[in-house]
């Protein structure tokens, strides 16, 4: 629960909470989750706290999903957590930190989706919804949202480390998908609201059913393409087409073939957490591991993934 030198304790979060907040002080806390920059910590049944706990650009992060998140929120058919109230930084904690609503369910790396199906209306359905043109004032993307040929080095990079330590049988099968997707025209149209983080540790699952999406802290506008990638990586075999036909506006061939290259790098990503945990980088997680490898067999086994 630590990093350098600053600790999250239950205790520390009740004293935020009576100095800022104190209607919610009362309410039962206990822990919820940890990840690379946040932790979050249950605040009664229906709310959570999320401090930064490692990168100095975390907390900057929440402040971006709290003046943006709360807008998007009432159009979208899944469930996400909402800002609702910010916690300045101060001598007890000298970062800011953000309450939300709670989102119930489990993380896909740690409890897959078996409904493909549904799940694939479902995410058509969310990202349909989110994928509106953004204010020219929106957040950019750290790198992100944009054209591929500035990421080529870094895939490169990670296919080789993976086939280095052989979790890659037919690299050049992979290198080919995102090699097609670079040569692709760039999106020409409208930079759209994109989550930019969606992996199957930020999407929720009860019962083998998409229940909800969470971890907007990279929420930024760009090409759509970057959020279509994640449906090779989150649904199972067999529902990538259904997914493609349920999500508004269809996708033309040039952002399907950009968006099959993301999901490489996506993969290739999860793939490098999955490995030994990331050799032991905080939040590194071995569930990351299986979703990738599914999601890079789907890639190279027929044009459409």
């Amino acid at each position: 629960m630590t990093h350098a030198d600053l600790e999250v304790t239950a205790e520390l979060v009740r004293e935020l909470l009576r100095d800022q907040h104190p209607d919610l002080a009362d309410r039962p806390i206990r822990f919820g989750a940890r990840g690379w920059g946040n932790q979050l910590w249950r605040l009664g049944d229906d709310l959570a706290v999320r401090l930064p706990w490692m990168s100095e650009s975390a907390a900057a992060l929440l402040f971006i999903e709290h003046a943006w998140v709360p807008t998007l929120a009432p159009r979208l058919p899944l469930p996400i957590p909402v800002p609702l109230r910010l916690g300045e930084p101060s001598e007890r904690f000298p970062k800011g930190w953000i309450i939300t609503t709670w989102v119930p369910g489990e993380p896909a790396d740690r409890a897959p989706i078996t409904r493909g199906a549904e799940a694939a209306t479902a995410l058509a359905a969310f990202l349909s919804a989110l994928h509106q043109p953004a204010p020219e004032q929106a957040p950019a993307g750290r790198a992100r949202g944009g054209p591929l040929t500035g990421h080529s080095a870094w895939v490169e990079k990670q296919l080789a480390s993976a086939v280095e330590r052989g979790l890659i049988a037919d690299p050049e099968a992979v290198r080919a998908v995102w090699a097609d997707a670079v040569a692709t025209p760039e999106w020409d149209g409208p930079a759209v609201w994109l989550h930019g983080d969606l992996h199957p540790a930020n999407v929720l699952t009860m019962d083998g059913a998409l229940c909800g999406v969470i971890d907007f802290e990279d929420l930024f506008a760009g090409d759509p393409a970057w959020d279509l990638a994640a449906a090779w990586i989150l649904l199972p075999d067999g529902a990538i087409d259904r997914f493609h036909a349920a999500y508004r506006p269809v996708p033309d061939a040039a952002t399907l073939r950009r968006a099959r290259g993301l999901a490489v790098a996506r993969a290739l990503m999860c793939l490098h957490v999955g490995d030994a945990g990331d050799h032991g980088r905080p939040g590194g997680k071995p569930t990351w591991g299986p979703p990738a490898r599914a999601s890079l067999r789907r890639l190279v086994s027929s044009p459409r993934g």
